[in-house]
């Protein structure tokens, strides 16, 4: 609008008929188009540039955080979520025009906590008091591009950045990473934890590459997976116990090389623990399986 880029957010409902459970099959090409119902904008006109929304991970879905500009707004959806209430906000301050690139709100904690990034820091906020509880400055060499949480270890937080860097953070103490990966070669644009797997971590990034790897010994099962002693033969017992002390090593199980230009989307599936997604600038929409044999070994 008037010669200006404007970001703003809004909430739609989707039709019944395209809600889960439902019997209707979303590619029968006899079907009409449907339309989303708009419920409500997101009013930032007082905040400036929306940078990413995020809804609560559990809960009844009521509540929303935004991030604009330097603000952080808390939303609670009113009256079948026609109406957007502002319940309330936090700004970030400091010298200089500070901006929130991305932020990640954790399952953990009763849902009490957000992590935000600005610049090169990573932030931790306490949403029902609006108040920083951590702060990692240098958190990157440069701008830090995206978050996720651990979604089985409570403390742990990954990010990732245009230093073509990733981190791992314990936030209980944020001096110094828990590990880093230094497998890319351009700024990383996105890291995603496996939801039900937490030592798959995927990354995507500008050299147009994603990499799958496996943090096995940052993750909720660092010496593999436990045998009961009645399992084993005496012989085996002793093998076992000197394979389980040992921490399991981290490694890149595999490198995709389909995307002809900076991936800037990598996500798992929902629904199936094994397939994942990637999108890059060339348009190109790529989705690709965990290796079987992996697979089988984190099962079994």
């Amino acid at each position: 609008s008037d010669s200006k880029v404007t970001t703003c957010a809004a909430v739609w409902r989707m039709p019944k008929e395209l809600e889960s459970g439902s019997h209707e099959s979303p590619d029968d090409s006899s079907s009409n188009t449907q339309t989303l119902e708009l419920l409500c904008h997101l009013d930032n006109t007082a905040h400036g540039n929306m940078a990413c929304v995020m809804w609560e991970p559990m809960g009844d879905g009521r509540k929303i955080i935004s991030l604009a500009d330097n603000n952080i707004l808390l939303w609670d959806l009113q009256e079948s979520s026609a109406k957007a209430v502002l319940s309330s906000s936090a700004a970030l301050e400091g010298k200089g025009q500070l901006k929130f690139t991305s932020g990640r709100w954790s399952p953990h904690h009763n849902c009490t906590q957000i992590a935000t990034a600005n610049d090169t820091t990573v932030r931790g906020w306490d949403t029902r008091s609006m108040r920083q509880i951590y702060c990692i400055e240098n958190a990157h060499g440069q701008l830090v591009r995206d978050l996720d949480f651990n979604p089985n270890k409570q403390y742990y937080l990954a990010s990732c950045g245009d230093d073509c860097k990733v981190k791992f953070w314990d936030t209980r103490n944020v001096t110094e990473p828990v590990k880093t990966l230094e497998e890319h070669s351009h700024w990383v644009w996105n890291v995603r934890y496996n939801h039900s797997h937490d030592q798959l971590i995927l990354t995507g990034s500008s050299d147009s590459r994603v990499i799958l790897s496996n943090m096995v010994s940052i993750s909720s099962e660092p010496f593999g997976h436990m045998v009961d002693d009645d399992e084993l033969s005496d012989q085996e017992d002793q093998h076992q116990e000197e394979k389980i002390k040992e921490p399991l090593q981290d490694s890149v199980i595999a490198t995709y090389e389909e995307h002809e230009d900076s991936v800037y989307a990598v996500e798992w599936s929902s629904a199936d623990p094994w397939l994942f997604a990637s999108l890059s600038y060339d348009g190109r929409l790529v989705i690709n399986r965990v290796p079987r044999a992996l697979k089988y070994h984190i099962l079994l």
